[in-house]
C-alpha cells in the first residue's frame, strides 16, 4: 500500500468498524495500517468486502489476521497459477527459444532464479523443489505493494548463441495473454537489476597497507 493511500484506507477502515457498531481508535488505526503496508490497497479492500458478505466470520468485526489470511491465500493461489504457466510453456515451448509472460513478476523471479536457460536444465527430480521456490518468491513479490523491476525477455539458448555470434535474434514467443505480453515487454528494462560498484581503497590505505 502506497503512503498515499493510507487516508483513504483509514476511510474505508472506519467505515468497516461504523457497519459493526464500532469507533476506530487511533491505536488499531496504527495496527491496521501497518499491518496491510506489504497488500495492494484493492486486494484489502476486496478482502474486506468478503469478510463482510461471509456467512460465518460476517457478523463479527475483523481483525488484520482475518485479512492477512485472505490476502495469503490469494497470493497462493496467484503464485500457484504462474507456476502452472511457467511449467508448461517449458515443456510445449522450451527453452530453446526466448519468451514473454503476461506476468511481470514472473520475469523477475525466473531471473532471480537464473533464467530461462537454466530451468530448463532441472531435472524432474529437481522440479518440486524449483516449484517451491518459484512459489515463495512469487509470492514475496505478489506482497509489495509495487511491481519489481525486470527484464523484457526471458533469453532462451538460440537467442544467446546467436548473440555470442553476432547474428539477428528471434522475435520471443509471447506466452498467456499476447496484449498483456506485450505490455509486459514494452516496459521491462535491461538495466542490471542489482548495482554492482567495485570500491576503491583510498591511496593512503594503500600505502599504509604496503608499509605494514
Amino acid at each position: 500500500m502506497q503512503t498515499t493511500e493510507i487516508g483513504r484506507f483509514t476511510a474505508m477502515l472506519s467505515d468497516v468498524y461504523a457497519f459493526y457498531g464500532k469507533e476506530l481508535s487511533a491505536f488499531a488505526g496504527r495496527v491496521w495500517t501497518q499491518a496491510m503496508g506489504p497488500f495492494d490497497l484493492e486486494a484489502v479492500a476486496d478482502a474486506l468486502n468478503r469478510h463482510l458478505l461471509n456467512p460465518d466470520a460476517g457478523q463479527f468485526l475483523p481483525k488484520p489476521a482475518d485479512v492477512v489470511r485472505m490476502l495469503d491465500g490469494g497470493t497462493q493461489d496467484a503464485a500457484l497459477l504462474a507456476w502452472s504457466k511457467v511449467d508448461r510453456a517449458l515443456r510445449e515451448v522450451g527453452a530453446y527459444r526466448s519468451v514473454v509472460f503476461d506476468d511481470p513478476v514472473i520475469h523477475r523471479v525466473l531471473t532471480d532464479m537464473g533464467g530461462w536457460i537454466p530451468l530448463g536444465q532441472k531435472t524432474e527430480n529437481e522440479w518440486p523443489f524449483v516449484r517451491n521456490e518459484f512459489v515463495n518468491r512469487y509470492r514475496g513479490y505478489r506482497m509489495r505493494s509495487e511491481v519489481p523491476a525486470y527484464v523484457p525477455v526471458l533469453t532462451g539458448i538460440a537467442d544467446a548463441q546467436n548473440t555470442r555470434t553476432g547474428q539477428r535474434s528471434q522475435e520471443p514467443i509471447l506466452i498467456g495473454d499476447a496484449a498483456a505480453a506485450e505490455r509486459v515487454f514494452r516496459s521491462g528494462s535491461d538495466q542490471p537489476l542489482l548495482a554492482v560498484t567495485p570500491r576503491s581503497a583510498p591511496v593512503t590505505a594503500l600505502a599504509d597497507a604496503v608499509a605494514a
